[in-house]
């Protein structure tokens, strides 16, 4: 299916009936890479998964969003599709921006899986790289030098950066520098909704630490950290994590 918000074309699924609830994949996936969680909810709930701007079969975004946009346009497209309150079920990325429309009172409830939300912090070793190699980019354009310090900086550009940022191209590439430096944690003491948090041990994208942190500051939160799981939690131990959320949700599997 199909809906344009604000001149976007954007592709979406929706099946079933009932209360509804809306899930948001993770950055560089689609609804394709929640479907088992939409396929298990659709029996018995009105249930949407969404690709988000510049992901799947949707435009990409006309300029360079943050976090907050993409939220916006998600609150645009509830109020197109008369979806009001939802569960919100978000992976990585779509988890950053379920904590965004839950602490605006946008949801009856929280799942947050693997979900991004708390910058990183760095050490020494990371600040001198990343100024080293902005100081080789910016010599790259000095007159003379270009040759020397260019195969410098593009060496650099191949093995610095996530798998993430090395996909992306054009303007999402930019998106992605701006959202992964955002930090949404003072906004998880104002979710007041009943929130499940799902992580894997394994996690190197968002660590368990950060799901720790954030069963602390959410009001009505509670952690389940499944072993053997990496970023895609839910996928890597799927039967427990599909035993638990249809407890949580009081729905039978």
């Amino acid at each position: 299916m199909w809906i344009e918000i604000d001149g976007l074309n954007i592709h979406y699924r929706r099946g079933g009936s009932g209360s509804p609830v809306v899930i948001l994949h993770g950055w560089g996936a689609s609804t394709a890479a929640v479907a088992p969680i939409h396929d298990l909810l659709e029996p018995h709930f009105d249930t949407l998964s969404v690709d988000l701007p510049g992901f799947g079969k949707s435009e990409e975004p006309p300029e360079v969003w943050g976090s907050p946009e993409y939220a916006a346009l998600l609150e645009r497209l509830f109020e197109q599709l008369a979806i009001h309150r939802p569960v919100l079920i978000g992976h990585s990325f779509g988890g950053k921006l379920s904590i965004l429309l839950g602490a605006k009172g946008l949801a009856s409830t929280l799942v947050l899986i693997d979900a991004a939300g708390i910058r990183a912090r760095h050490g020494p070793k990371w600040y001198l790289k990343v100024y080293g190699f902005k100081l080789a980019r910016r010599l790259a354009t000095l007159p003379g030098l270009k040759g020397v310090f260019e195969p410098v900086v593009q060496r650099a550009r191949e093995r610095a950066g996530s798998s993430d940022y090395r996909n992306a191209s054009g303007i999402m590439r930019r998106i992605l520098v701006k959202v992964v430096n955002e930090d949404v944690r003072d906004r998880l003491p104002e979710i007041a909704v009943p929130t499940l948090l799902f992580w894997g041990e394994n996690d190197a994208a968002t660590p368990p630490a950060d799901g720790r942190l954030m069963e602390r500051l959410i009001p009505d939160a509670g952690l389940v950290v499944l072993a053997r799981a990496g970023h895609y939690a839910y996928a890597d131990q799927w039967y427990r994590f599909a035993a638990i959320l249809a407890s949580f949700l009081k729905f039978p599997i």
